[in-house]
């Protein structure tokens, strides 16, 4: 069975960063896609940052490009997301998700990140 936890959301001022944590089991990450994605109360879900391990890729949301980072960490089987230069818009809760399809069908429970002064 695949799982996804999510971890490392939190309250942060304006311009400060924060990291996040996927950490998957029961999957190939060589067989996957693995991707973060956010949503705001009242907006739609918006696709921030996803790897694909076999093609080698990385996609970066233009909304957060120079200030997101995504990488994996293969041997501890965990995706992360850095992101810095946090921003009151970025304020969401952020989950991560899998897919061997073209569907995002495996998902994490979420992390709420805040950006408040």
């Amino acid at each position: 069975e695949v799982q996804l936890v999510e971890s490392g959301g939190g309250l942060v001022q304006p311009g400060g960063s924060l990291r996040l944590s996927c950490a998957a089991s029961g999957l190939v990450f060589e067989d996957y896609a693995i991707g973060w994605f956010r949503q705001a109360p009242g907006k739609e879900r918006e696709e921030v940052s996803c790897v694909s391990s076999s093609q080698g890729s990385i996609y970066t949301a233009n909304s957060v490009k120079g200030r997101f980072t995504l990488s994996i960490d293969d041997a501890k089987r965990t995706v992360y997301l850095q992101m810095d230069s946090l921003k009151a818009e970025d304020t969401a809760v952020y989950s991560c998700a899998a897919r061997s399809t073209p569907v995002w069908d495996r998902w994490g429970q979420g992390t709420q990140v805040t950006v408040s002064s």
